[in-house]
Formats: C-alpha cells, sequence, structure tokens
C-alpha cells in the first residue's frame, strides 16, 4: 500500500482516534477503559505535542506517536494491517533515533512478532500497571554499530 507518511494535522484527531477506538473495539483481549470521546481527546494531545506521523492513503490509515527515544503508540487501521504500513512508520522512527522504546501488551504476540523483526528485544515487563491492568512487555531497539 502506497501511503505518504507526514507529521499529523490538528484534523487528523478523529481519524487517530477513530484507529484507536477500532483497535480497542476489534480486539477480544483489550478491556475499553476510556470512552471514545476520551480517544478523541487523548490522539489531539498527541499531535498537539507534536509526536504524530500519519500514515495517509488519501485518508489516515495508521499514525505513529513518538517522543524522542519513547514510542507511545502505532496503530494500523484493520484493513491496511499486514500491508506494509506499519513497518514504514516503524522504518522511519528508527531512520530518526539511535535508540527506542516502548510497551506493547503481553496478550499481543502479532505486535511482539512485528516489533521482533523490526530488531527490537524483550528488556522487562509488568504484570499490569497499566490504565488497562493487563500484563505488559518493554521493549527495546539500538541502532546497529556500524
Amino acid at each position: 500500500m502506497s501511503a505518504l507518511l507526514r507529521p499529523a494535522l490538528s484534523t487528523d484527531a478523529g481519524a487517530v482516534g477513530a484507529i484507536l477506538s477500532e483497535f480497542i473495539d476489534t480486539t477480544d483481549w483489550m478491556p475499553r477503559v476510556h470512552t471514545r470521546a476520551q480517544d478523541l481527546a487523548h490522539a489531539a494531545m498527541l499531535i498537539e505535542r507534536g509526536w504524530v506521523t500519519v500514515a495517509d492513503a488519501g485518508h489516515v490509515v495508521g499514525f505513529i506517536a513518538r517522543d524522542g527515544a519513547e514510542i507511545h503508540a502505532l496503530y494500523i487501521t484493520g484493513p491496511s494491517r499486514g500491508r506494509g504500513v506499519g513497518a514504514r512508520l516503524l522504518d522511519d522512527a528508527q531512520a530518526r533515533a539511535d535508540r527506542l522504546g516502548l510497551w506493547t501488551f503481553a496478550a499481543n504476540d502479532g505486535a511482539q512478532r512485528f516489533y521482533e523483526r523490526a530488531g527490537f528485544r524483550p528488556a522487562g515487563g509488568t504484570q499490569g500497571d497499566n490504565d488497562e491492568g493487563l500484563p505488559d512487555i518493554r521493549y527495546l531497539w539500538e541502532r546497529p554499530a556500524p
């Protein structure tokens, strides 16, 4: 899928919030702890901070929220998953940093495989020290030495 990567605009908050909500609504193990309006407000806050890059294929099909070396979110719309959009967003983040860290849920096997293919390695975790109360895994990546 050909998608342009660009900084998110304030007008993208609805699409970014909808992508968050879609993931929660379609993932059996993910509890809904925030309203859809709160998902939208969270998306708007991430964009306002300048952390969000979107993949735009005529409409927003995915996004990454990164603050320096910390990835706070990486989500792709259901129909666009498995088409390289997430890899492009992550590749872009890796090209802009020497090291990156993120958290993913222990139940999210697909995300774990995705990050490990990109060179991330597990570096600890919690038994649910997050809003959702779900076990999670810390992943770290460092640019290989030349």
